[in-house]
């Protein structure tokens, strides 16, 4: 690797003035090579900045949703990928100006299907990206979905809240920014491998992936489901460390938001019946292109 010791030297010395002088900034870069420790502090010698871009999640994600679902099955391994990584860095999820520029489309015009599937897809997309580790990071207009690339030259099509999808898509933002900042597994172990931990990544053939999101207290963990297909999955089973129950606390299906209302509308008995190798499980409802978010307890 050919370094420039000046420019490290540089960044170093920035990031700790920065630090030193702001209380509550961040300084975060968007970097997109194996270049290690970005994000680490100088005195173990890192880079000293507070986050960086997560580029091959970006990436990786994007290829997935723009296939068709039936296809999805095949391309697992571009969603689960980035757990291999995800906590080298303290990553920063970015969906930015680069995507919705020079002829890509914009966030929502990469969704495949009809008009309902490209935006139940895009809720997908905007509810798996919230329960993965890491902080997140929209470029505008896509909080609303809007449809066509970003023109600097105009404004945004903020016309667009005037149809039930778009207006959807805001509502989803709004409560997952809310469900982020109220549930501390989504934020206080996200830059630790202690913060996440998989019930299963292996169902390819549903399209189906589980997992638990962890915070500073075991009571506060957090049960997300994604369904990656427009098939409702009835009586869906994963498998728990615990008894009790689970209570459905965000669902990107609901008609709020545009989808189409299959939801878990009463809390569900943990069983002991082994599955995912762990001792208990529930039997769930999935939505169609959905992810559905549970309390334990």
């Amino acid at each position: 690797m050919v370094e420039n010791l000046d420019t490290i030297s540089f960044l170093k010395d920035f990031n700790e003035a920065v630090y030193a002088t702001f209380e509550g900034v961040q300084t975060i870069a968007e970097e997109s090579t194996s270049f290690p420790m970005v994000s680490r502090p100088t005195f173990v010698g890192g880079l000293g900045f507070g986050m960086k871009w997560m580029m091959g999640w970006m990436h990786d994600t994007l290829e997935y949703f723009k296939k068709e679902p039936i296809y999805r099955k095949y391309h697992q391994n571009d969603l689960t990928f980035s757990m291999t990584y995800a906590f080298s860095e303290n990553f920063m999820l970015p969906l930015s100006h680069d995507e919705v520029v020079y002829g890509k489309q914009s966030i929502a015009g990469r969704m495949p299907g009809d008009e309902w599937q490209k935006f139940a897809n895009l809720r997908l997309l905007y509810g798996y990206m919230f329960t993965h580790p890491g902080t997140k990071l929209l470029f505008m207009g896509a909080e609303f979905g809007q449809s066509s690339e970003w023109n600097f030259q105009g404004s945004l099509d903020w016309h667009l809240l005037q149809y039930d999808f778009h207006q959807g898509i805001k509502n989803v933002i709004t409560d997952l920014n809310n469900l982020y900042k109220s549930y501390p597994a989504l934020h206080e172990k996200q830059f630790s491998p202690e913060g996440f931990e998989w019930i299963s990544y292996s169902d390819y053939q549903n399209a189906v992936m589980s997992y638990i999101r962890k915070g500073n207290n075991q009571k506060d963990d957090l049960v997300v489901v994604c369904n990656f297909t427009p098939v409702v999955r009835e009586n869906y089973r994963i498998g728990l460390s615990k008894k009790g129950k689970i209570t459905q606390i965000f669902n990107s299906d609901e008609t709020i938001y545009g989808g189409s209302g299959v939801t878990n509308s009463k809390p569900i008995k943990i069983e002991a019946d082994p599955w995912n190798g762990r001792d208990f499980s529930a039997a769930l409802v999935l939505p169609p292109l959905s992810v559905t978010v549970f309390k334990i307890g």
